[in-house]
């Protein structure tokens, strides 16, 4: 597949197209070819992305138009997605090495049903009325008072994006602020930029304002000025924890809001009396979806050791049944890691679980007969160590890591024996002990018996420790681009 912009070689500023001076190819990983040449913005085009958006909120309308304009603006936004959902799915694919399924279901469907209900609830008052209090004064008498509290938006934001789930991540952070009245200046991964510059074709379609929405690509140094620019309110970053901690150095001087979602290690805990069939297709996807490619993946299998035995081999049975290859083929589902750079670090994980003694009970290669493309097989090992560097480092790759336990305080303690938290699930037919578990859990989110399904419109989603702080989706995730101000007044 060749992609197309309607702009090639450009950014997006302030609502005009503007050409780079240098491409970048932007390659497809299931058969390294190259899908087109995008961008790479210039420090002066960061720079002039982040005066657009500063100028369109301290002197546009956007800010201050009445709710239910902006909505509408945005609605016609997600409409006009929505007609080119085929092309978009297509591009998920290539760009990102999804599959067909994942791409469509996940990457695509699940995000814009998030922002719809992002655009309904942004109706949400932003006036809340605080209570009718008396307060003794310096007159010696009382002040009957009371005031309001406003939720306004927090100004320029600025958004970067990662490779694995671009569109999803690139909606989930447009949408909400501009919902709230901010303006945007998007920086998605080199690897993927597509994503990103569609959303500016979909802007000029829809009339959004200049400078409301920004889309510059580039580096690391394209990023660092971003979180550095006294100008930019709010940085709201998904990525690994090693880049989180270096935005928030960066962010320091300035004193920015930063919100951050980051790595995780999250564990799949297996009671006893678990349904082993339903645990481990679950355990499958925890390491498996997206080849591995996923922060809130389980990749970590706490089993009980009574039932181990059977768990890992269901989960061997499952893995034969694998079909990898091309995403482009419908049939396929499991594909390629994104760069030559990600495969090798998985490479490396199998290694550094063999030196630790681990089990390898299937995969831990490259396929056979996949010559182009940055494949691996899926990989399971058990017998591993929760204190393992493969059990305690985010691999983002194909590996999974089976630990037995005895019981389940021990359970407990081997999922909090972390520094990340982030996601995590439990299997057990006694549902009040697996909610009991849950809550003792320190993670952002736990699934009982697979959860709610989908993830959940209304529900905040974030870490803690080292997955970092901030929640996003949900009015909780609405309100991280709003700060709240208090009007008092008395009765006089």
């Amino acid at each position: 597949m060749q992609f197309n912009l309607k702009h090639p070689g450009c950014v997006y500023i302030g609502g005009e197209w503007q050409p780079a001076d240098v491409l970048e190819d932007v390659i497809n990983p299931a058969d390294e070819s190259v899908l087109g040449r995008a961008a790479v913005g210039s420090a002066a085009q960061v720079e002039a992305a982040i005066a657009a958006a500063r100028h369109a909120f301290d002197h546009g309308d956007w800010p201050r138009l009445p709710v239910a304009q902006r909505q509408a603006v945005l609605t016609r936004f997600l409409d006009a997605l929505d007609a080119r959902k085929d092309e978009i799915v297509r591009l998920i694919v290539a760009e990102a090495g999804a599959t067909q399924m994942l791409a469509g279901f996940l990457q695509y469907g699940i995000p814009m049903k998030h922002a719809r209900r992002t655009v309904e609830i942004a109706s949400r008052p932003a006036l809340t009325s605080l209570p009718v209090e008396l307060t003794p004064n310096a007159q010696g008498t009382t002040t009957l008072g009371t005031g309001v509290v406003s939720r306004e938006p927090v100004g320029v934001v600025a958004a970067i994006s990662p490779y694995n789930f671009p569109f999803f991540l690139n909606v989930g952070k447009v949408i909400p602020a501009l919902a709230v009245g901010c303006t945007v200046v998007l920086k998605p991964s080199p690897y993927t930029p597509f994503e990103a510059l569609i959303l500016g074709e979909i802007a000029d379609e829809v009339g959004l304002p200049r400078g409301v929405l920004s889309i510059v690509t580039g580096d690391i140094e394209a990023g660092k000025l971003l979180t550095t620019d006294p100008r930019v309110d709010l940085v709201h970053f998904t990525g690994s924890d090693k880049v989180g901690s270096m935005i928030q150095a960066q962010g320091a001087p300035t004193l920015k809001r930063i919100v951050m979602e980051l790595g995780g290690k999250s564990a799949l805990i297996v009671r006893p009396d678990a349904d082993l069939q339903g645990a481990a297709m679950a355990g499958l996807g925890g390491f498996t979806v997206h080849c591995g490619q996923g922060c809130a993946l389980t990749t970590r299998h706490i089993v009980h050791n009574s039932v181990r035995p059977q768990f890992v081999e269901m989960l061997r049975g499952m893995m034969a049944h694998i079909k990898i290859g091309n995403p482009a083929d419908p049939a396929v589902s499991y594909g390629p890691l994104i760069r030559e750079v990600a495969r090798k670090r998985t490479e490396d994980y199998v290694a550094i679980a063999q030196d630790e003694g681990a089990t390898l009970v299937a995969g831990g290669r490259r396929p056979d007969g996949l010559d182009k493309g940055f494949y691996f097989q899926p990989t399971l090992f058990d017998n591993v160590r929760n204190d393992s560097r493969l059990a305690q480092e985010e691999v983002f790759g194909p590996i999974g890591a089976v630990i037995g336990y005895d019981d389940d305080e021990e359970a407990i303690a081997m999922a909090n024996a972390s520094d990340f938290g982030l996601s995590g699930a439990i299997w057990s037919a006694d549902a009040g002990k697996a909610f009991d578990m849950a809550l003792r859990i320190r993670t952002g989110g736990v699934s009982i018996n697979g959860g709610a399904g989908t993830m959940q419109s209304d529900a905040p989603f974030g870490g803690i420790k080292r997955s970092g702080y901030g929640r996003e989706y949900g009015e909780d995730g609405l309100n991280e681009f709003t700060y709240q101000k208090v009007i008092s007044f008395s009765a006089k």
